[in-house]
């Protein structure tokens, strides 16, 4: 269950990692309640701060997959990580000395957004670098783990803390937990690492990414229904502090119990995808069931009469949204060659990501003019449909194409390797006679 953990820079990824997650999601808490408070609890105004913090990723995301395809991917996180830490101190600064404004905000998280469009495609494809193929679903399902075990942790002590403290600290926290990941990447060892050779520098890398993956129907189909799903289903950022302020009217602890609520069925949903990794590869039906099922569970979610059920519909809502996501991203990497890994993984987090610019300012509107409750019913039924339609879709092409699907190459060698070490024996040529 945990074999990647085995590896030695992999367990110094995966430790600064926890550090820095928590502090990740005290900050996300933190910005959210920072805009509703400065615009005075407007929905509008959290959806275009969420569409400018993702609008980079449509920007500059392809060209960060070509750099993590060139370049060494380890230096690459370091600089990007150093990045976010920055602006993470500029903001809490300016919060907690009581210059901050609704503009500065914005304009930050754009910043932010910059290297947030570097960062996960240059971490996803790393992952493979660091525990080479034989782990790379372990290591991809132990990554969800940490990240969803810091989003029990990291909303709730961001809550108490705005409360006790107010939002300009929670800013500096996260910058100082960046650091522990920075100093993972530095105390690495570069021999260890599997690095398949890189692609020699020429024009039109990108487009050699783009065309690859439109010669694979299948990688498309399973891309439109990740964006499908991310941009109207999984838009938590914006919609979870709108209903909290607005529809149950609570504070921002109550806004970090129901984001702790969700990620405890995340973090479910993630613990089972590492057990998950051990006996078998993700599936087509997994795939499509696990869209269908958040679908429907989001939609149950919206319809919750009180504040408690509604929190506690958000748990199995998370542990199948978190299925999905988990297995999407599986699919997607190994049936993916190496050397295309960096830029096909650069699209997968465009469509997953991407969509946020349209989906945030969408369900802005959405909640000011048709109701706090209206993005998850609504969002719902976008990602229920959106899983219908690419099951039909990928159950007439044959499914995802995999590779190696049926016996990986290593063990094809060791069984050669052992055919070649068989004693030739000489024929019984009585019994052949016979």
């Amino acid at each position: 269950m945990f074999g990647s953990l085995r590896v030695r820079n992999y367990r110094l990824f995966a430790s600064g990692q926890v550090i820095s997650n928590v502090g990740t999601w005290m900050q996300r808490i933190a910005q959210d309640w920072l805009v509703l408070e400065l615009s005075g609890y407007n929905p509008i105004a959290l959806g275009v701060a969420a569409a400018l913090q993702f609008l980079p990723t449509l920007m500059l995301t392809l060209w960060a997959g070509v750099l993590a395809d060139r370049h060494d991917k380890r230096k690459l996180l370091m600089l990007v990580q150093t990045g976010m830490a920055t602006s993470a101190v500029v903001l809490g600064l300016l919060d907690v000395t009581a210059l901050v404004q609704l503009w500065q905000v914005f304009l930050l998280c754009f910043v932010f957004g910059i290297f947030t469009a570097f960062d996960p495609p240059v971490r996803q494809s790393f992952v493979g670098e660091m525990v080479g193929k034989e782990h790379l679903t372990n290591a991809v399902a132990l990554n969800s783990s940490t990240f969803n075990l810091a989003r029990i942790v990291g909303p709730a002590i961001a809550g108490v803390m705005i409360i006790w403290t107010g939002t300009g600290w929670v800013f500096l926290v996260n910058a100082v937990s960046t650091v522990a990941v920075i100093i993972g990447l530095w105390r690495m060892n570069p021999a260890e690492l599997h690095r398949s050779a890189a692609p020699v520098r020429k024009r039109g890398q990108l487009m050699d990414g783009l065309r690859y993956v439109r010669t694979r129907p299948d990688i498309m189909t399973v891309l439109a229904l990740v964006f499908c799903v991310s941009t109207f289903a999984i838009t938590f950022n914006t919609t979870l502090a709108i209903v909290a302020a607005n529809v149950f009217h609570r504070q921002a602890d109550g806004y970090g119990l129901l984001s702790t609520l969700l990620a405890v069925g995340t973090f479910a949903g993630a613990v089972l995808a590492v057990r998950r990794s051990t006996r078998r590869r993700p599936g087509l039906k997994l795939l499509i069931g696990a869209a269908f099922a958040f679908g429907v569970l989001e939609l149950v979610a919206g319809l919750m009469p009180s504040y408690l059920t509604f929190g506690l519909a958000l748990i199995p809502a998370g542990f199948a949204m978190m299925t999905f996501m988990n297995t999407a991203n599986g699919t997607i990497q190994l049936a993916t060659t190496p050397e295309m890994r960096g830029r096909v993984m650069a699209l997968y987090m465009l469509v997953f990501i991407g969509g946020n610019p349209i989906g945030g300012p969408v369900t802005g509107w959405m909640a000011a003019t048709l109701g706090g409750r209206s993005p998850f019913v609504i969002g719902g039924i976008a990602a229920a449909l959106s899983a219908v339609v690419c099951g039909v879709v990928l159950a007439r092409r044959g499914g995802v194409q995999m590779r190696d699907r049926i016996r990986p190459r290593w063990v094809l060698g060791r069984y050669r390797r052992s055919r070649r070490a068989e004693p030739v024996v000489a024929p019984d040529l009585a019994r052949v006679e016979a």
